[in-house]
């Protein structure tokens, strides 16, 4: 008897509806099933188109590399000048108090006009912007986007606000690639691919880890790996990279105090011990359910604001400058990016006692400048509560088991990739960019235990990536 030929599954077929169902929410949201349950079909690779898309990426990892470099170098000056004003305000605590407390409410408030008024696109991250142009869900900002997010992340970040310079960096990088597609006349797809490489090479050059801006672009942005996407992305990225060394060094981004039990050859921190490994399990697991919280507590700020709509977005951002200026009037390390309280913590130069207070404000002050609706990035302030959360867990751990050699250092850069990791749920992204930026090569094992359990927790918490609610979001933004 000859088999009947085989039939397609019909629509209500319970097995389909079921194998949909156990797919994770954000592939379904955003109509990803086909991706989820087999792998896409690869176009033919065109060698001519190839070798030109090849021949971009370089030009525009250079274009992206200089302005993010740029914005790097003169968001420093800023930090400087604002910890120089507050040391001067103290000689003169009344006036100088009001004064810090204005200034900061006068540069927030002017970032989010700057936005309101010349380019909405250019608010909070870009991150989830450049996802949706990717997406096809809204067109690629304009280049009037690029003044906007350079002058209004200045201020922003300049004036204290706990946001990361990581977002401007990905959006500019963006914005200028595609601009030099549009140039030499690519069509719609490699567009869209040079748009990816350049947010990739933005994010190399914000950290100065030009294998994590290239995973990036695979893992959060495109979702799959794709050969030309790879090609272009490591173009655009070890270009960036190469440029944006000449204003910034070839340094990693944060030193780690040398631990005495390291083997200098293979970084400043130890092997773990076999026996210390469910520590880092337990690590990721507590990391796992900060991050959920700190994700609702983001998108509860943004509803907040919403309820609010009806005040002026400038009124609003002012109120969150001003709340800045007062924090940072009495505790100027705790606002700003958070860079130098990252370095603080990896190079033992903190008091463990203040690490919980210092969470505790950071935990709340950056969703509140998120809010704001000024540019500004999301990762860097991850960093810093993954550095003090695995801080804290660390000397905890070593109090309790003295014998096993733990380094709390070691802790807090584990403690970096799994907040990062249960946040944006991007794990390979968050070891990559940790590592890079640490040279702590030896916590790469740790990582992925540590990454595993926070991965898991969040995702039993029902977490959603931040940037995948962002998307959201906007996605119904752009529909009112």
């Amino acid at each position: 008897m000859e088999r009947p030929p085989s039939e397609p599954p019909m629509a209500d077929d319970p097995s389909a509806a079921l194998a949909e169902a156990e797919l994770p929410a954000h592939y379904r949201r955003r109509g990803e099933l086909e991706a989820a349950t087999r792998h896409p079909a690869h176009p033919p690779v065109n060698s001519r188109r190839l070798l030109i898309l090849a021949f971009l990426a370089p030009i525009a990892g250079a274009a992206a590399g200089t302005i993010d470099a740029i914005f790097r170098v003169v968001l420093e000056r800023a930090d400087h000048l604002r910890n120089l004003l507050i040391a001067r305000g103290h000689q003169t605590p009344v006036f100088g108090f009001c004064c810090i407390v204005a200034g900061c409410a006068a540069a927030v408030t002017v970032a989010a006009w700057l936005v309101r008024r010349f380019s909405p696109d250019a608010s909070g991250s870009g991150i989830p912007q450049v996802e949706a142009a990717l997406n096809g869900h809204m067109a690629s900002a304009p280049p009037k986007l690029l003044p906007v997010k350079f002058f209004g992340g200045l201020l922003a970040i300049g004036a204290g606000g706990a946001l990361g310079r990581e977002g401007p960096s990905v959006q500019m990088g963006a914005v200028i690639s595609h601009l030099i597609g549009v140039l030499f006349g690519r069509n719609a797809e490699e567009l869209r691919l040079l748009l990816a490489a350049g947010a990739g090479a933005g994010l190399a050059v914000a950290f100065n880890a030009p294998i994590a801006g290239a995973v990036f672009v695979l893992e959060e942005l495109v979702r799959r790996f794709e050969v030309r996407m790879a090609i272009i992305a490591l173009g655009a990225s070890s270009t960036a990279i190469l440029i944006s060394r000449l204003f910034l060094g070839s340094e990693p981004d944060f030193g780690v105090a040398i631990s005495t039990h390291a083997a200098m050859a293979t970084g400043p921190l130890p092997y773990a011990a076999a026996a210390a490994w469910p520590l880092y399990v337990g690590l990721g697991a507590v990391a796992g359910v900060a991050a959920s919280l700190y994700n609702r507590t983001i998108l509860g700020a943004l509803r907040l604001t919403d309820r609010i709509s009806r005040v002026p977005v400038e009124i609003r951002a002012a109120a969150v400058g001003g709340a800045i200026g007062i924090i940072g009037w009495f505790f100027p390390a705790l606002i700003g990016g958070g860079d130098e309280i990252t370095q603080r913590l990896l190079a033992g130069r903190m008091a463990i006692s203040s690490v919980p207070f210092a969470f505790a404000i950071r935990f709340f002050l950056g969703p509140a400048s998120y809010a704001a609706r000024t540019p500004g990035g999301l990762f860097a302030p991850l960093l810093v509560l993954g550095t003090q959360l695995g801080l804290v867990c660390g000397e905890l751990c070593q109090a309790a088991f003295p014998h096993l050699g733990i380094s709390a250092e070691a802790f807090a850069v584990v403690g970096m990739a799994a907040f990062f990791t249960g946040v944006v749920q991007a794990p390979v992204t968050g070891i990559v960019l940790v590592t890079e930026m640490t040279a702590a090569f030896t916590t790469l094992l740790p990582m992925l235990a540590s990454c595993f359990a926070a991965l898991l927790v969040a995702q039993l918490l029902s977490a959603t990536p931040i940037y995948d609610a962002l998307l959201e979001r906007l996605t119904k933004d752009n529909r009112r």
